[in-house]
C-alpha cells in the first residue's frame, strides 16, 4: 500500500526538471512543509510521551497503596513498558513502509490509547503490569517511525531544527504532564474513582480522539503526499536526493547483515543510550525527587515543571545553532558537560534546595538538550529507506534499554540522597562523551579514506 520504495524516487530523472524556486517561493514551500508534516507527529508524541509517563505521577498519589505495591513491584512497572518497545520498533518501521504512516501510526496511536483508557480500571499489580506491556507494544513504533519519516522531508542543512522541534514533544509531555496531573489531582473522589484513576481515564479518552485526527492529518513520504503538486514532490525529492539511494525493493537479511557490519551504528546506539537513561530517569522521577524536598503533591507537580522548561529553551538554542554552522558535534558535547555538571551537584549537595534545584534545571538542559542533536546526526548521516528504516529503529530501541536500567536508579531506599541513581547517571554520561569522541573519529577516518581514494557521495556526506 503505497510503499515509498526508493524506486519511485528514481523514476523521477524521467520527468523534466522543475524550475528552481525563488527564496520567497523556497519559503512559502518549507512552511508549508513544516505545517503538513511536524504538527501532527508533535501532537502524537506528546500525547504518548503523557501515556507512557502519567505512571511517575500517580505513584505520588494512591496508586501503590490501592494496588498494594511493594518494594520494587513499581520499578519493575515502569521497566516492563521497555521490553516490547525495543523488540518491536525495527519491525514496526518496515511495517509503516508498507501501510503508510498515516495508517499505520493512527493505528499504534489508537492501540495505546485503548490500554490507557483500560488502565484507570486496573484493580491489581498484575493488571498494571498488562497494561504497561501493551503500552509499550503499541507506542514501538512513534518514535523511531516519525524520525524515520521526517528524515525524507528535510535536507540535512535544515534537519536538526525539525528534529529539535519534534523532540520538544518529549519535554512539553514532561512539563504538561506535571500540570495536568496538579489539576487532576482534585478531582480525588469523583464518581468514587481516585484521583491517578482520573489521571489514566480522561488521558486515554484524549489519545483516542487524537488517532482518529491522525489518520486524517498525518503527512506520508514526499513521493505520496496528496497535499504536494506534482512540480512541488519533484522540489522535495530533487532537495533530499543528496541523502538517499537508488536501492530498490524491501528490507532483507542481507540489507541487516550490511548495516550491522558498521561499527558507525553501534556507536550511534550507545550515544543515544548515554542520553536516553538520564531523561528517562529525570522524566520518571523528578515529581519523587522534587517530592523529598518536603512538598506537597501538588506543588511536587508544579515544580516538577521549570526544569523542563529550561531544557525547551536549551533545546531551541541548540537547534539553531546546529543548524546554522551545519554542525553536531560541539551541540552534542557541550550539554554532556552540562549533564555531568547538573549530575556533581545532586550527588554532593544535600542541603541545599537552591543549589540541588538549579543541579536538576542542569541535567534536564543537559539531557534533553544532547538527545534531538544525536538523533540528527547519526540519522541523517544514513543514506536511504533501508538504512533510515533499520537505523532509527536500531538506534531507538537500543537507547531505549536505557529505560530499563533507569526505574531501578531512583529506588525508595536510596531516598533523599539517590546516590546510586546520580552515579549511574554519571557513568552513562561519561560513557557517552567518549563514544561521541569516537564516533567523531571514525568519520574523520572514513572521510580521510575516501578522499585518498578519489571521492563519492555516500562519505562525503557524513557530517560532523
Amino acid at each position: 500500500m503505497g510503499s515509498p520504495d526508493c524506486d519511485d524516487a528514481g523514476s523521477t530523472s524521467t520527468q523534466p526538471e522543475p524550475e528552481a524556486l525563488s527564496e520567497a517561493e523556497e519559503v512559502k514551500l518549507m512552511r508549508k512543509i513544516d505545517l503538513h508534516v511536524l504538527p501532527m507527529l508533535f501532537l502524537i508524541y506528546v500525547m504518548a510521551f503523557l501515556d507512557r509517563a502519567n505512571i511517575s505521577n500517580a505513584l505520588t498519589m494512591s496508586l501503590p497503596e490501592e494496588l498494594g505495591l511493594t518494594g520494587q513491584q513499581p520499578n519493575t512497572a515502569l521497566a516492563v513498558f521497555f521490553v516490547p518497545y525495543i523488540i518491536f520498533e525495527i519491525p514496526s518501521n518496515i511495517l509503516m513502509k508498507r501501510f503508510t504512516p498515516h495508517v499505520w501510526l493512527s493505528l499504534c496511536i489508537l492501540g495505546f490509547g485503548i490500554v490507557m483508557l483500560c488502565q484507570g480500571f486496573i484493580q491489581n499489580y498484575s493488571g498494571l503490569l498488562a497494561t504497561r506491556f501493551f503500552l509499550g507494544l503499541f507506542e514501538a513504533g512513534i518514535f523511531p517511525g516519525s524520525f524515520y519519516l521526517i528524515s525524507f522531508w528535510y535536507k540535512r542543512q535544515e534537519s536538526q531544527k525539525r528534529f529539535t522541534i519534534y523532540f520538544c514533544s518529549v519535554i512539553i509531555a514532561s512539563a504538561f504532564g506535571g500540570l495536568l496531573a496538579s489539576a487532576i489531582a482534585e478531582m480525588d473522589g469523583i464518581r468514587g474513582k481516585s484521583n491517578w484513576r482520573w489521571i489514566f481515564i480522561l488521558e486515554g479518552i484524549l489519545t483516542v480522539l487524537v488517532a482518529v485526527s491522525s489518520f486524517f492529518f498525518v503527512s506520508d513520504f514526499p513521493n505520496e503526499a496528496k497535499w504536494l503538486s506534482e512540480t512541488e514532490k519533484q522540489i522535495v525529492l530533487r532537495k533530499t536526493r543528496v541523502d538517499e539511494t537508488t536501492s530498490e525493493g524491501k528490507v532483507t537479511g542481507r540489507d541487516l547483515a550490511e548495516f550491522f557490519k558498521d561499527p558507525m551504528n553501534y556507536l550511534g546506539a550507545i550515544m543515544y543510550f548515554s542520553v536516553v537513561v538520564p531523561v528517562y530517569a529525570f522524566a520518571y522521577f523528578t515529581p519523587t525527587i522534587v517530592k523529598t524536598l518536603g512538598y506537597s503533591v501538588i506543588q511536587t507537580q508544579l515544580h516538577s515543571v521549570p526544569p523542563f522548561a529550561a531544557a525547551l529553551g536549551m533545546c531551541l538554542v541548540l537547534a539553531y545553532l546546529s543548524d546554522k554552522t551545519d554542525n553536531r558535534l560541539p551541540y552534542v558535547l557541550f550539554p554532556g558537560a552540562l549533564l555531568i555538571a547538573g549530575l556533581a551537584i545532586l550527588m554532593t549537595i544535600h542541603a541545599n534546595f537552591s543549589v540541588q534545584y538549579a543541579g536538576l534545571c542542569l541535567v534536564c538542559m543537559g539531557a534533553f538538550g544532547a538527545g534531538p542533536t544525536v538523533i540528527c546526526w547519526y540519522l541523517m548521516n544514513l543514506e536511504g529507506h533501508k538504512q533510515r528504516s533499520i537505523g532509527s529503529g536500531w538506534m531507538i530501541s537500543v537507547g531505549n534499554t536505557g529505560g530499563i536500567l533507569a526505574p531501578f536508579a531512583f529506588l525508595p531506599k536510596f531516598a533523599p540522597e539517590y546516590r546510586p541513581g546520580y552515579s549511574i547517571c554519571m557513568g552513562v554520561a561519561a560513557l557517552g562523551i567518549v563514544v561521541t569522541l569516537c564516533y567523531t573519529l571514525l568519520i574523520l577516518r572514513e572521510r580521510r579514506r575516501v578522499h585518498n581514494d578519489g571521492g563519492n557521495e555516500k562519505t562525503h556526506s557524513l557530517s560532523l
